[in-house]
This record gives C-alpha cells, sequence and structure tokens, in this order.
C-alpha cells in the first residue's frame, strides 16, 4: 500500500507554463530523517527558478522521515511529494521505478538522500542531456574532475571498484559509454524508460535501466562523492548479495546466456553423481543402480543452483514441488533418450559412436534446456493469460 502525499506548491508556481527540460527529481529513501531537511534545503538553493522542479521521495523508512520531510517541504517553492511504500517491494531500485511512475517531467533525476550527491549539478545534467540529446546522463566519479572521496574507508573503496569492473566486464558492450555503472546520480528521459522491462532488485538501478531499457545517447558529468550529511550507510552484505544475484538476472535474460549458464551448471552437476557413483560402488553396490542413483545427486544439484541463480525470478509461475518432480522427470529422460537416439544415428546416419554420442549428448542437452524453460518454469497458460 502507497501513501501519497504532496506539500501545498505557491501560487506563483501554478500561472507557469512547463517548458521542455522540466526535472523530477526521485529520491529514495529509507531512513533518513536526519538527512531529508538538508537534502531539501540544497535543491531550493541549487535549482534555479527557470527550471520546472518537483521532487518525488519514495520511502520505504520505520522512522519518522516521511514526517520530517512533509514539515520541511513547507519551506520549499516547488512540489514536494511522499509516497510511503508498505512493501519495499524491489528495494531501492524498485522505489525509483515507482517514483519515475509518478513523475511528470520531461527529465528525472535520481539521487539518494543523504546528501552524498550534490544537488547542484542537477541543471547540468538536465542540460547536458538536451545540449547532446542524450537520453540518459550519469554523473560519474570515475571520469576527470570526479572523486570517490565520500566513499568511507578502504574496503568501500575496493568494494565500489571491484564491482564496477565485474559489471563492466559482464556488460561490455552496453556499458561501454559508462565508466560508472555503480553511479546512483543521473539523469534521464522518461520518453527512454522501458517500465515494462525493468526488474528492480536491490540499489543499482542505474545498471537495470542501462542494459534492460537501453537508452539513446548516454553521456557522463564528472562529479565528487560527498561525505553522508548524517547517519551511516545503508550498504550492507545483504545489499551485495542481491546486487549479485541481480547481475546474475540480468546476465542471463537472453535465451543464449541462458543456454550457456544451463550447460556450465550442468557440468558442475557431474562432482557430486561421480561422488556418490563412487560411495555406492565402494560400498558394493552393483554400477548400474549406483549409476541411477548416483544421477539423481547430480539431477539435485542441478536443480537447486538452476533455481537460484538460473531461474528464480520464476519460480512463483509453479509451486516448488511440480517443478521438482518436473525437473527430474525431463533430467532422468535425458538417460532414457540418449541410448535409442545413439543407436538411431549410428544404423541410419552411418555414424561411429564416438561422434555419435557426442551428437547425441549436444542434442538432449538443447532439449533438455528447452523443456526445463517450457515445462518447469514459464507460467502455466492462465497465468500468462492473465
Amino acid at each position: 500500500m502507497t501513501h501519497e502525499y504532496t506539500a501545498p506548491v505557491p501560487d506563483i508556481r501554478a500561472t507557469e507554463v512547463p517548458e521542455p527540460g522540466a526535472v523530477t527529481i526521485v529520491v529514495p529513501t529509507y531512513n533518513e530523517s536526519a538527512n531529508v531537511r538538508e537534502l531539501l534545503h540544497q535543491i531550493t538553493e541549487s535549482v534555479p527558478n527557470r527550471l520546472p522542479c518537483e521532487v518525488v521521495f519514495v520511502d520505504d523508512s520505520t522512522d519518522d522521515t516521511p514526517e520530517v520531510i512533509h514539515e520541511a517541504a513547507k519551506d520549499c517553492p516547488f512540489p514536494v511529494t511522499v509516497l510511503h511504500r508498505e512493501e519495499p517491494t524491489g528495494g531501492l531500485g524498485g522505489a525509483v521505478v515507482e517514483g519515475m511512475r509518478a513523475a511528470g517531467s520531461d527529465w528525472i533525476v535520481v539521487m539518494d538522500g543523504d546528501c552524498q550527491h550534490p544537488p547542484s549539478l542537477v541543471p547540468e545534467l538536465v542540460a547536458t542531456g538536451e545540449r547532446t540529446n542524450a537520453g540518459l546522463v550519469v554523473a560519474s566519479r570515475y571520469i576527470k574532475g570526479g572523486s570517490r572521496a565520500g566513499l568511507a574507508g578502504s574496503y568501500r573503496v575496493a568494494v565500489s571498484r571491484a564491482a564496477t569492473w565485474l559489471t563492466k566486464s559482464l556488460f561490455p558492450r552496453r556499458l561501454h559509454r559508462i565508466s560508472d555503472p555503480m553511479s546512483g546520480f543521473f539523469a534521464i528521459r522518461r520518453s527512454d524508460i522501458d517500465a515494462a522491462v525493468l526488474q528492480p532488485l536491490g540499489y543499482k538501478i542505474l545498471l537495470e535501466l542501462a542494459v534492460r531499457s537501453r537508452p539513446r545517447t548516454v553521456t557522463e558529468i564528472p562529479f565528487v562523492f560527498q561525505e553522508r550529511f548524517a547517519g551511516e550507510s545503508k550498504s550492507t552484505a545483504q545489499e551485495g548479495r542481491r546486487f549479485l544475484r541481480h547481475l546474475a538476472g540480468l546476465r542471463t535474460a537472453g535465451p543464449l546466456a541462458r543456454l550457456v549458464v544451463f550447460g556450465l551448471i550442468g557440468l558442475t552437476g557431474f562432482v557430486p553423481n561421480l561422488v556418490a557413483l563412487w560411495a555406492l560402488t565402494k560400498a558394493g553396490v552393483h554400477y548400474l543402480p549406483a549409476e541411477i542413483v548416483a544421477n539423481q545427486f547430480g539431477v539435485a544439484w542441478n536443480f537447486l543452483l538452476i533455481e537460484r541463480v538460473l531461474f528464480r525470478d520464476r519460480r512463483r509461475h509453479r509451486h516448488w514441488a511440480d517443478r521438482t518432480v518436473r525437473f527430474a522427470l525431463l533430467a532422468n529422460a535425458d538417460l532414457v533418450l540418449r541410448i535409442p537416439l545413439i543407436a538411431l544415428l549410428v544404423a541410419h546416419f552411418g555414424l561411429s559412436a564416438v561422434p555419435a554420442t557426442a551428437l547425441a549428448l549436444v542434442i538432449t542437452f538443447v532439449l533438455r534446456f528447452a523443456g526445463t524453460e517450457a515445462l518447469v518454469y514459464l507460467p502455466r497458460r492462465r497465468s500468462r493469460t492473465a
């Protein structure tokens, strides 16, 4: 459930006609009551009157942040809206997407609520986008004139650099014009946001927008990352795990990437399979039933990884028991299908045993992937219609 509050707007604003370049500043907040008053003051001081402006706070707080915003908004010469979410779906990224949906301007500027992103750059972000006809303007710490000075401690610096390297390595083509994909400070045109494809998870919403929405020309301006005005960083180990899951989801969004990851997971399944086979035969079990039982260990291992890594977002379409049974049947059907397929390739296509076996492995692997995606993780027909 979302509660909305809009601060009163002075009469002088009511007579102004919005001009191109009007900006909505979206600020996601979580327990930032000590910072939001200063942030609104900085925005008031920094954004010129000629730039029509509104501020949308999307709040997931458990403290009095919404009340503080309401009180501070009375002194602002621009509209201030607070959307308080009872269910923080998607974390900070989900909050930003909800703020974007509520935005009423051509340009949307996203910034944190802890005063580490200087509001004085808001006009420059918008002006740069207008001048270059860009769809996305990123405030970067890693180009000339930028700095990450506000990062607290060498640990956070190391984590930030590692995360930047990892994301740019995974998406070299889509992020080649973005030096700071971890930035939370950027401007984007409403027309360049495809909300239907967004699946935010955690706090790196710029990465989500750059990879899924693929905005038109991207440009950057430098900025100096400030120290927090008050309070402590919300960056935690849990957010780090969310970030890694988000990366995995983005990287496996395409069918070819999913096929590759499916194959890599299948390769890791040989380890529990072979360990179980060794243990069973060592205990005196005949190798044929031992092979069948050991195969189930590999199937279980593959299923757990596929559930956690590859199809995490699709688990809701079917009950876990339904998914388990379907996956097990498909995985074991591979054994039943492979031998007749090898015989067919040898007898009717004249292949020798080795290439026939290799081709059968490839065919059954592709069929198993297609079957897993279509029969285990795609929504039921009624769900798709809904």
